[in-house]
C-alpha cells in the first residue's frame, strides 16, 4: 500500500487541476500559540472529566489509583507525541492523522484513516449533544421550575455549534478560551480546599501507589482515562492556519498533553483527598456524576456549586465547539484530495472557514440528536436511556477510532522516516514511537474486550460487537474506497495525504506551458 512520496508528487502535478482558487486553502497566519492551544484543549473538557469521567472510572472500575493512571498515560501519550510531532514539521495538512498515515502507509492506508476520522471525531461530537442536553434540561428544571426535554437544547446547540463554524477560527479560539479558562481556575478553586480540608485520612498519597492498580479494571480504566486526553492530537489539523507549523504545532502539543496529565493527576488526587483513600469508590458509587459537586458543596458552599454546575455546561459547549472544528477541517481536507466530493474541499468565502465541512458536521449531529430524541418511548421507561445512550455510544465510538489512528500513526512514524533515510538521524524517535504504538495497541484491545462495561452493556449485549463494529466499518469502507481510487483514478490517489502540497503543484502545473 505504500507509494513513494516523489512519485505521487509527480502524479499530482501531472493530473488534471481541480483545485483552483484561494477557497481551495484554509487561511495562513490565524492562530498563534495561545489561539491554537486554547482550540486544542477545549476538546478535552476539563470539568466534564473531573465531573464525568473521574467519578465514573472510581465507581465502576474500583480503581483508587487513578492519578498514576493519568501519571502513566500522560508519559504514554508523550511518547508518541515525540514521533507525531517531528512528523508535523514535515507535513502540513488539515487531515493531520490520515495525512501522517498516507504518507508513511499509502494512500490506500490513508484514505482507511480519513474515514476513521470522520466518524471518530463526530462519535465524539454528537456523543457530547447528549448529556449537554440533559444537564441543561437539568438546569432549567432545578433554577427556573422549567421542564424542558433533553433533546430541545441538544439541538439549540447544534445550530449554535455550526453557525460558530462559519466564523473566523480566532472568533472560535476566543470563545473556546474564556470558556476553557474560567473552567479550569474553578477546578483548581475545588484542588486546593480538597488539599485544605482533607478527609479522615488526611493529605494522602495513597493513590500514586503503584499497588492501587491491581484487579481486572486496570485495562478498562485506562480506557476511561485515556478518553480525558482527548484533543491534544488535534493539534495538527490546524497547522495550515498557523505562521509556523514546524514550531507551534510540536509546542502546542507537548504543553497540552504534558498540562491535561499534570492537572488530571491532580485532581482526581485531591477528589481521593476530599473523600479519603480508602472511601473514593463508595462515595463515587453513592454520588456517581454528582461526586464533585457534592465535595464542593461542602467546602465551598451552594452559590460556588450553582456556578460550576453552569460552567460545566459551557465547558460541553467548548468541546462540542472544537470537536466540530476538528470535523470540519477533515471534511475540507478529504474533498480537497478527492475522498469526499469537491464542494467540501472549498472554504467560505467571508470567513475562510471550511464552510461545507461545517454544514456536513451539523446535519449529522442533528440527525443523529432527532433520532435518540424519538427513541424517548422505548420499553425499558427510563426517559433517561436516550440521552446516556448517546453520550456513552457516542463518546467510546469515537474513543476507540482516536486509538486506533493513534496507534497506526505511531506505526506510519516508523516507516515514513525509515524510507526516507532518516532511520538513523530520527532513531530515538522511532523507537518512542514504536514504544507507544505497542502501548496504545494493548489499549485498543482492552476497548474492544471491555466495550460492553465501557457502555454498561451485559457480556452477552450485541452492542459489545456492532458499536466497536463501526470503527471497524469505517476502515474497511476506506481501504476498500483507497483500492478502488488506486486502480481507476491513481491521479487523484497520488495525491492523497498531500494538501496544500498538492495544490503548490498544481498551480505550478497550471503556469507551466
Amino acid at each position: 500500500m505504500t507509494t513513494d512520496s516523489s512519485s505521487r508528487s509527480r502524479a499530482a502535478a501531472d493530473g488534471i487541476s481541480t483545485f483552483k482558487g484561494r477557497e481551495r486553502a484554509l487561511r495562513a497566519d490565524r492562530l498563534g500559540t495561545g489561539g491554537l492551544l486554547l482550540s486544542v484543549l477545549a476538546a478535552t473538557a476539563p470539568l466534564m472529566v473531573v465531573a464525568g469521567v473521574m467519578p465514573t472510572t472510581f465507581a465502576v472500575m474500583g480503581i483508587v489509583g487513578q492519578p498514576l493512571l493519568f501519571v502513566v498515560l500522560g508519559a504514554v501519550l508523550v511518547l508518541f507525541s515525540l514521533g507525531y510531532a517531528e512528523m508535523s514539521r514535515h507535513v502540513h495538512n488539515a487531515g493531520a492523522f490520515y495525512a501522517y498515515i498516507s504518507r508513511g502507509l499509502g494512500g490506500t492506508a490513508g484514505a482507511g484513516a480519513a474515514m476513521v476520522a470522520l466518524v471518530a471525531y463526530n462519535s465524539l461530537q454528537v456523543g457530547i449533544y447528549g448529556i449537554f442536553g440533559f444537564e441543561v434540561s437539568g438546569l432549567f428544571a432545578t433554577y427556573a421550575d422549567i421542564e424542558i426535554a433533553w433533546w430541545i437544547p441538544s439541538l439549540l446547540a447544534v445550530l449554535a455549534v455550526g453557525a460558530l463554524g462559519w466564523l473566523k477560527i480566532d472568533v472560535n479560539a476566543r470563545v473556546l478560551g474564556v470558556l476553557l479558562v474560567v473552567e479550569v481556575l474553578l477546578v483548581v478553586v475545588f484542588d486546593i480546599a480538597a488539599i485544605a480540608d482533607p478527609g479522615k485520612e488526611g493529605l494522602s498519597l495513597h493513590a500514586f501507589n503503584p499497588d492501587t492498580l491491581t484487579g481486572a479494571g486496570v485495562g478498562t480504566a485506562l480506557c476511561f482515562c485515556i478518553a480525558a486526553f482527548l484533543g491534544f492530537e488535534q493539534a495538527p489539523v490546524y497547522a495550515e492556519e498557523t505562521s509556523r507549523p514546524h514550531v507551534l504545532v510540536p509546542r502546542v502539543m507537548f504543553l497540552a498533553v504534558t498540562g491535561v496529565a499534570v492537572f488530571f493527576a491532580i485532581s482526581s488526587w485531591a477528589l481521593t483527598v476530599a473523600t479519603g483513600p480508602a472511601a473514593i469508590v463508595g462515595t463515587s458509587q453513592q454520588q456517581s456524576a454528582g461526586l464533585l459537586f457534592f465535595l464542593t458543596e461542602e467546602r465551598l458552599g451552594g452559590t460556588f456549586t450553582d456556578v460550576l454546575h453552569v460552567l460545566f455546561v459551557t465547558g460541553m459547549f467548548a468541546a462540542m465547539l472544537s470537536f466540530h472544528n476538528v470535523v470540519a477541517r477533515y471534511a475540507f481536507a478529504m474533498g480537497r484530495e478527492g475522498l469526499l466530493p469537491a464542494a467540501f474541499g472549498r472554504t467560505t468565502g467571508g470567513s475562510g472557514a471550511p464552510g461545507t465541512g461545517s454544514l456536513l458536521q451539523t446535519v449529522i449531529a442533528a440527525v443523529l440528536v432527532l433520532v435518540f430524541a424519538l427513541t424517548d418511548d422505548e420499553p425499558t421507561g427510563d426517559p433517561t436511556a436516550p440521552v446516556l445512550h448517546l453520550f456513552t455510544w457516542g463518546g467510546n465510538i469515537g474513543a476507540l477510532g482516536v486509538i486506533v489512528l493513534m496507534a497506526i500513526a505511531s506505526l506510519s512514524v516508523v516507516v515514513f522516516f525509515v524510507r526516507r533515510g532518516a532511520a538513523r538521524a530520527q532513531a530515538w524517535r522511532l523507537v518512542t514511537s514504536a514504544l507507544a504504538g505497542i502501548a496504545l495497541v494493548v489499549i485498543a484491545g482492552y476497548t474492544v474486550k471491555d466495550f460492553d462495561v465501557l457502555v454498561g452493556a451485559g457480556p452477552d449485549s450485541s452492542l459489545s460487537w456492532v458499536l466497536p463494529g463501526v470503527i471497524g466499518l469505517a476502515l474497511l469502507v476506506g481501504l476498500v474506497q483507497g483500492a478502488l481510487l488506486r486502480a481507476r483514478a491513481p491521479e487523484t490517489h497520488a495525491r492523497i495525504g498531500l494538501g496544500n502540497e498538492a495544490f503548490r503543484l498544481d498551480q505550478e502545473a497550471e503556469r507551466t506551458p
